[in-house]
């Protein structure tokens, strides 16, 4: 028993015919009979885990776990593609708990079929560093494809696996040797299906005929607050028919055949596939099956043990019998599958070496040779063009410039490409065929920004690609979430916000970001850019680029001014804020120190630049700062920080949004610049006045402050 290094045997089989541990005692049962007690104990092996873990941990939920056992058999056991000893082998199935909440399903899965996720870390479920979180964390347990937990985000990061995996394969696939063939598997609640992300990202999934996307909805009927046909009356398989999926209704969760059968079925289709798996939450707890308290907490020791003894399991907690363990044991079988793609990819390779090359650059998520160079150009030609630019225009060319050398760039809007302009002209959109999805390298998402940002980041976890989506900065809000859940997994997508302020106009306050820039900000991990011109928007889009992990572009749907620079600004851009103009007189004798430093973003550096001369007139110095991210100025060591911003001179910051995020910077006594309220409708420049983001009102401001 590999749990307690208990003695093991060969006998195969049943645990009845296995020595076990109660006690403190070693018992014998009677020998194993058939195969149907073998699927019936790898079935509660994972019943049992997620017991023992939420008990152990006196909080979690076993329900689901307990309700999907025979589900994850079926699938684990009989289909999926995978090698627990290279959990990033790229060519393996992806499975993703959606209903994260049930992540002890997942942790037993694990485990029992041999990833490095030993029994120590299932006994530490839901504590401090352990690799075994509340719910299901990337990059903290191995074979976790993506984080779940917020319901429905698993669903729709799935879309984005399964298109990837489709465009993959059109692009590098040769009919004989395909290198990209694998499947993405879903297990997804009542709770996810009501969320409505799911519309979004199922109904994509159907128009794009993502056939190899296989979800297994878990349908028990219950939710935390009872019986959800008072509140989701919903015809689910009808629903999804509608989206243009295969259905396949009314199986018996608790019937592995059954649930391998609709597997093969899943497999043969020509859409993607729900699978409606009619289950019971908390099976095998004989007082509490069934019943909505089994969601979220754990059973209490009387009620595990009933349902030890209802499961005829009399083995320790945390012990499972060796040949359970060998049952599960996935890690030949994985070998052997990675052995025969790899020797395909062999094959690949000596046909198309340089396809092949290109195709181990993506995956690992590489630059290619030369990026720097590229870079450097792409900015330098920003510069020597000099244009007066919305910043939005200025994304555009660094894009098309980007695209040229990076095949992997996968771009798209929710439905508004033509003001994001996220599209170029090399662009090719991905468009629904006859047998799926054609290749292209910008998606039109549809007025789902939610989704939209959600699929980024399952394009991004599945690798290969680069994605970057776009919408307004102000319906950001639909996304934050996702927005989220991208800097908790560093994934590395780049989320494009144009129209970014007041400056928008006369589609007003429902449209203008006032609050949205600060917001974002305040995420950890989270780059947030508002570049002053087409310069700054170059140097924004090749760190996005360069980084692994999310950033955010907020842009200008107004034409701003090109600044100039020399080398050395051009170089410290990258460094989040930058002296852009220096002190320009010398304090007056007689008035002592009379300096002040103006910090400005975006469409404001233009303001702050134009306040000098005005300040100059009256004595005061103005030193400008351009600070187009201050999540990378803040990461920057001290020196550069007090370089910039040196103590003992009044600071003020000018930026169209919320002014208290601008305190950290000027503090109490420093002077900000900025709008408390919501926008109003007009035109930009009526705006900017009435608003008081004008010269005369930073002049003002300085005064006072100084």
């Amino acid at each position: 028993m590999r749990a307690e290094q208990a003695p093991s045997r060969s006998d195969g089989g049943d645990p009845a015919a296995i020595p076990n541990t109660r006690n403190g005692e070693v018992t014998q049962c009677k020998p194993l009979k058939n195969a149907l007690e073998v699927t019936s104990l790898m079935a509660n092996a994972i019943r049992i885990l997620a017991i023992d873990a939420v008990q152990k941990a006196n909080s979690g939920h076993p329900g689901m776990p307990m309700g999907m056992a025979e589900i994850a058999l079926a699938l684990w056991h009989r289909h999926l593609k995978h090698n627990p000893a290279n959990p990033h082998w790229p060519d393996r199935d992806r499975f993703i708990v959606s209903n994260g909440h049930g992540s002890m399903l997942l942790y037993a899965l694990l485990h029992l079929s041999g990833y490095d996720l030993p029994i120590e870390q299932l006994k530490r479920f839901r504590q401090l560093h352990s690799q075994t979180p509340g719910h299901p964390e990337f990059g903290r347990t191995p074979g976790v494809e993506t984080t779940t937990g917020p319901l429905g985000q698993g669903l729709a990061n799935a879309v984005g696996i399964a298109l990837s995996e489709a465009l993959l394969a059109r692009e590098f696939n040769d009919e004989a040797l395909k290198i990209v063939d694998h499947m993405t598997y879903v297990f997804a609640g009542d709770g996810c299906l009501m969320e409505g992300i799911s519309h979004e990202a199922c109904s994509l999934a159907g128009t794009l005929k993502l056939n190899k996307l296989v979800v297994f909805y878990d349908d028990n009927g219950v939710s935390i607050d009872g019986c959800v046909k008072s509140w989701f009356a919903d015809d689910t398989p009808r629903r999804f028919e509608a989206y243009g999926w295969n259905v396949i209704r009314a199986v018996d969760g608790h019937n592995v055949n059954a649930v391998d059968a609709a597997i093969i079925e899943a497999r043969r289709a020509q859409q993607p596939t729900l699978i409606c798996c009619q289950t019971i939450i908390g099976k095998g707890a004989p007082h509490k099956e069934g019943r909505c308290d089994m969601h979220g907490a754990p059973l209490g020791a009387e009620e595990v043990a009933a349902t030890r003894a209802a499961l005829k399991w009399p083995f320790a907690p945390f012990v499972i019998p060796d040949e359970i363990y060998q049952a599960w044991d996935a890690r030949e079988s994985g070998a052997r599958a990675e052995r025969e793609w790899r020797a395909r990819f062999d094959a690949y390779r000596s046909k198309y070496p340089a396809k092949a090359a290109e195709f181990d650059r993506r995956v690992a998520g590489e630059l290619p040779a030369g990026w720097s160079e590229v870079a450097r150009a792409l900015i330098a030609r920003a510069n020597g063009r000099a244009e007066a630019l919305a910043t939005r225009q200025a994304s555009q060319q660094a894009i098309a410039g980007i695209a040229a050398a990076l095949p992997e760039l996968l771009g798209g809007s929710a439905d508004l490409t033509d003001s994001n302009l996220t599209q170029w002209p090399a662009a090719k959109p991905v468009r629904p065929d006859a047998n799926g999805v054609q290749w292209g390298n910008h998606i039109h998402y549809g007025v789902r920004e939610f989704g939209m940002s959600a699929i980024l980041n399952g394009i991004a976890l599945h690798g290969g690609y680069l994605p970057f989506g776009g919408t307004f900065l102000t319906f950001s809000d639909y996304s934050r979430n996702a927005l989220r859940m991208a800097a908790l997994m560093r994934a590395r997508a780049i989320f494009v916000f144009t129209h970014d302020s007041i400056g928008l106009g006369e589609d007003g306050p429902t449209h203008q970001a006032i609050e949205h820039l600060a917001s974002l900000r305040l995420i950890p991990h989270l780059d947030v850019w508002r570049p002053a011109d087409s310069v700054e928007t170059a140097v924004a889009w090749t760190q996005a680029v360069a980084r692994h992990a999310p950033s955010c572009l907020a842009l200008s749907r107004q034409k701003v001014s090109f600044i100039p620079r020399n080398a050395a600004q051009i170089a410290q851009i990258e460094k989040g804020g930058y002296i852009l103009r220096d002190w320009n007189v010398e304090p007056a004798p007689e008035t002592g120190i009379r300096r002040a430093i103006l910090i400005a973003t975006g469409s404001e550096v233009g303001l702050a630049l134009a306040a000098i001369e005005p300040l100059a007139l009256r004595g005061i110095a103005a030193r400008v700062v351009s600070m187009p991210t201050t999540t990378v100025f803040d990461r920057q060591d001290a020196q550069w920080r007090e370089h910039v911003l040196p103590r003992g001179v009044k600071r003020i910051a000018i930026e169209a949004g919320v002014s208290d995020f601008w305190r950290k910077y000027v503090g109490l006594e420093g002077g900000v610049v900025g709008i408390d309220t919501f926008g109003e409708s007009a035109p930009a420049e009526a705006l900017f006045e009435h608003f008081g983001l004008t010269v005369d009102n930073v002049v003002n401001t300085v005064l006072k402050t100084i």
